[in-house]
């Protein structure tokens, strides 16, 4: 079943960021990932939100994201993510086929 990863972050070294997001797209996609959003201006239609970027994820199942969460290929990477932002990523379990 097809999982959603959701990633909220306030970034406070955008140049590390930066050097992280413009290597992120083709590791995802080689686990199979798929892009769905990322938006740093985000409506908040109810409650209050404190971050500046949200970030939107699909992959097959868990398992696809858990290969790409802890490859190598990853882990290289988002030490730039880690060292450059705070916040949270959700695991989100879709509904109905697929």
């Amino acid at each position: 079943m097809t999982v959603y990863a959701i990633a909220q972050l306030t970034i406070h070294d955008r140049a590390r960021y930066e050097r992280y997001a413009a290597r992120f797209l083709p590791v995802l996609e080689r686990y199979g990932g798929r892009l769905l959003a990322a938006d740093e201006r985000p409506a908040v239609v109810e409650g209050e939100w404190e971050r500046e970027k949200v970030v939107l994820m699909a992959f097959p199942d868990r398992d696809a994201f858990e290969r790409w969460a802890g490859s190598a290929a990853y882990r290289e990477i988002s030490r730039d993510r880690t060292a450059s932002t705070e916040g949270v990523v959700l695991l989100v379990r879709g509904v109905g086929p697929g």
